[in-house]
């Protein structure tokens, strides 16, 4: 093969002067980090392929990964930090230099500080994740109780719904379970690992049912599809319940041993029958019966939660505890093959080795510092909820200033659009005296900024990662940062310089503070950096099954099936300390006069396999995979009904909004549902919700279920 092929194909060698460098993909977070296999010639980088050798990936790539080259070099990376110069808002900056903004940051914070307390400045993280410990540290040691993440809206609700029942979180165990429940998860297209993994417990025999109003690649791998209409999940899950009790097909010893409240809970489901559960959700009873007959007759069975599907409603914790305590019925908590517990070991993932993450992130308790945003509102979330505020809360806060004025937002890849009422929250923040955000690109969020600064992508930049197969990958940067930016821990390193000189580990730089982290694992950064591409660990910790049989990690100490959290509230509307189901608050059943007007339920946010939020939204190659326009999907029959056709123009309504879309009409989608992908600037769906459109116990959004109608448009929207 003579050089010039074997440069035109990229083969890496002498002749052809091109290397293989070993990194990992951060474009999603935190649990799908692949192995990469990038190649480059004279420093720069030609292609980019997933690792065969990696543990996670296994070589496979997705859409967004495979796009790496032109998300790195990207026409529109922030290239040195800015300066607001004209009206906040108007998108003019000045060009300065390093020192400056952070000078400018450190003197705002400080004026901020010196006049209404550290509490007043909030310290932000939203994509991607690597650096939270590092910025809950930085928050922490300046004094502001205000760490917030992009988990008040993700995640963490679904975290909190297991904590109410279990203590403790626990996973699917895919690999050892006899049946698998996938309860409004798609990851074929949010998780191909995943979706792998699914497919090899499959080939051995492993059942599946999915739940999820949509038609996805998922659910047409299941042996049973339930398709609830949106924000009904509590009453499909109750009516299981109550046909798992009555056939006694439970695990009356495990129930009678570990659980507490379960003749209320028992007393309570006993009018869910699956004919109710019919009425209630849509779901045919026939199908009700043979899902709960074929999950609680496995010899194991595991359930699959999302981050946010389920919880993405104004009843969503209370929905998914209702599904948790499936698990807690059939005896499949923290066994193998069921919803096995392994404690985090860093950045939310169970890597099978101790840390001192913890520790690192919080220097000092918060018992002495000012409470949380959003603390009188949500108190479940202050309690259980990881010690960060609700930052859902923010919007109301700024404007009314109560408890305590908020003066400043130092914010890391954060982007205003993930609030309900996006352009009602982005009104609020003219009460700020300082903005700053950090990021790769120039988002809308950046426009709105005092000052921005460049971060650099993670081909650029270390990050430590670990996965569940006992598998940690300290990556090392292929190339040097482009233009001016930085990685987000050296910018925080050097802002704690100016805001908590004094902090004893950010004195000693990032290598030290990994070796800090990582001492009680026995690794050390130099031996990590020996396997850029990852390493085995030799001595993984494999916790036992049944952990609770000394006490779970609730109040009683026992697996919960009506809450002494929630029992402390008086059984004030939404904090019912047994899983209440009542449906959403703008719902058919809740709104009956509002749904008159607004006949469509309104569903949002599920991902393409090409997108992730608003990320990679302006790249060509992830943009050819769809229209290159913002779509709501919309079912054939209710099109037909409306007089609609593919591609015409639509206006999407709520009484809070409207934006104009284009129709694109697919089954996937169930008749009287209306979804809208998010991610669009030009079309942004969370305009359409109130502000207060809220889950009372985790503050979270209720994107996945409101009422809209939609009108056929004689242009189509560009």
């Amino acid at each position: 093969m003579s050089r010039i092929t074997r440069l035109t194909a990229k083969i890496p060698g002498p002749d052809t002067g091109i290397e293989v460098k070993k990194s990992l993909c951060a474009i999603c977070d935190p649990l799908t980090q692949c192995g990469l296999d990038v190649y480059l010639k004279d420093a720069r980088i030609i292609k980019i392929e997933g690792s065969a050798e990696h543990p996670f990936n296994k070589g496979a790539i997705c859409p967004k990964g495979a796009a790496g080259r032109q998300y790195v070099y990207h026409e529109n990376r922030i290239k040195t930090p800015l300066r607001r110069v004209g009206p906040r808002g108007s998108g003019t900056f000045e060009p300065i230099s390093w020192d400056e903004a952070l000078d400018s940051i450190a003197e705002g914070c400080m004026t901020a500080k010196s006049g209404y307390g550290p509490e007043s400045v909030i310290f932000f993280s939203g994509y991607t994740k690597y650096f939270r410990p590092y910025l809950r540290r930085l928050a922490r040691s300046f004094g502001s109780p205000n760490y917030c993440t992009e988990s008040s809206t993700c995640f963490m609700a679904t975290a909190m719904a297991q904590k109410l029942v279990f203590g403790a979180p626990g996973g699917p165990d895919m690999a050892n379970t006899d049946c698998l429940m996938v309860w409004s998860s798609n990851p074929y297209h949010t998780a191909h690992g995943r979706g792998a993994a699914i497919d090899r417990a499959l080939d051995r025999g492993m059942k599946m049912i999915v739940v999820d109003p949509r038609r996805t690649p998922t659910t047409s791998r299941a042996h049973i599809h339930l398709r609830p209409r949106p924000g009904t999940d509590g009453a499909l899950a109750l009516s299981m319940a109550n046909m798992i009790i009555e056939e006694n097909i439970y695990d009356a010893d495990f129930v009678a041993n570990h659980t507490y409240g379960f003749e209320e809970y028992r007393e309570y489901v006993r009018t869910f029958t699956p004919e109710r559960g019919e009425e209630l959700t849509g779901v045919p009873a026939a199908n009700i019966r043979a899902a709960a007959r074929m999950f609680a007759t496995a010899r194991r069975a595991c359930i699959m939660p999302s981050a946010s599907p389920v919880v993405h409603h104004t009843n969503g914790v209370q929905n998914y505890r209702a599904v948790f305590m499936l698990a807690a019925l059939t005896g499949n908590y923290d066994v193998r093959g069921g919803n096995f517990v392994e404690p985090p070991s860093y950045l939310y993932v169970s890597g099978k080795m101790k840390t001192r993450e913890d520790e690192f992130e919080n220097p000092k308790p918060l018992s002495e510092l000012a409470p949380r945003i959003g603390s009188d509102r949500f108190p479940v979330w202050m309690e259980i909820a990881n010690g960060e505020a609700q930052s859902m809360h923010i919007p109301e806060q700024l404007r009314s200033g109560k408890p305590y004025p908020l003066k400043c937002l130092i914010g890391f890849g954060m982007n205003y659009r993930m609030w309900p009422d996006s352009e009602g929250f982005l009104k609020s923040l003219r009460n700020l005296d300082l903005i700053v955000n950090a990021d790769i690109f120039m988002t809308d969020t950046c426009r709105r900024s005092d000052i921005v600064l460049p971060a650099c992508t993670s081909l650029e930049r270390s990050e430590l990662r670990c996965h569940s197969m006992g598998y940690v990958q300290l990556s090392s940067p292929v190339i040097e940062p482009l233009y001016e930016s930085r990685s987000d821990v050296d910018i925080i390193i050097d802002l704690a310089k100016r805001l908590c000189p004094d902090d004893p580990l950010f004195k000693q730089g990032y290598r030290a503070t990994l070796d800090w982290i990582l001492s009680p694992s026995g690794l050390t950064v130099d031996e990590l950096e020996k396997s850029p591409g990852g390493m085995f660990l030799k001595n993984p910790i494999n916790p036992p099954e049944r952990k609770y049989e000394s006490g779970a990690r609730t109040p009683s100490g026992k697996i919960e099936f009506k809450s002494t959290v929630l029992e402390k509230y008086g059984e004030r509307p939404g904090f019912e300390s047994l899983p209440v189901y009542n449906p959403p608050k703008y719902s058919p059943d809740a709104s009956p006069d509002m749904a008159k007007e607004y006949p469509f339920i309104l569903n949002t946010g599920s991902r393409l396999p090409m997108f992730i939020h608003s990320r990679v939204n302006h790249l060509s190659w992830t943009r050819s995979l769809r229209a290159n326009h913002p779509a709501a999907d919309v079912n054939p029959e209710d099109a037909r009904r409306l007089n609609i056709a593919q591609n015409d123009g639509l206006r999407l309504s709520t009484p809070f909004g409207s934006i104009e879309v284009r129709a694109n009409l697919t089954e996937m989608v169930m008749k009287g549902v209306v979804h809208m992908y998010h991610g669009w600037g030009s079309a942004d769906v969370n305009t359409l919700f109130e502000g207060d459109y809220l889950d009372p116990i985790s503050g979270f959004p209720g994107f996945k279920s409101s009422l809209c109608k939609i009108e056929r448009i004689v242009e189509a929207a560009a």
